[in-house]
């Protein structure tokens, strides 16, 4: 049986600060918070259409959002790096 490697964590591009979005989880720090993200991937925009729509956003932050959904979904605690 062979096991997928475990690609690395984006998780350093999700920030908590108290002075942004109130300290809800953010972007690299930028005012969309992780749940926003995936709010609008979960409405059906694909990457492009929300990269295009967010131009301060990479590939790598919606991967980031998943990958931050993903676990926080599955129980565990996080804590994200201040900005």
């Amino acid at each position: 049986m062979s096991v997928m490697p475990r690609a690395a964590s984006r998780l350093d591009r999700i920030t908590v600060d108290p002075s942004v979005l109130h300290g809800k989880p953010a972007i690299r720090g930028l005012r969309l918070s992780v749940q926003s993200v995936l709010e609008l991937l979960a409405s059906g925009m694909s990457f492009a259409e929300v990269l295009a729509d967010y131009p301060d956003l990479q590939r790598e932050d919606l991967l980031a959002a998943l990958e931050y959904g993903a676990l926080v979904a599955g129980g565990q605690q996080l804590y994200p790096s201040g900005s």
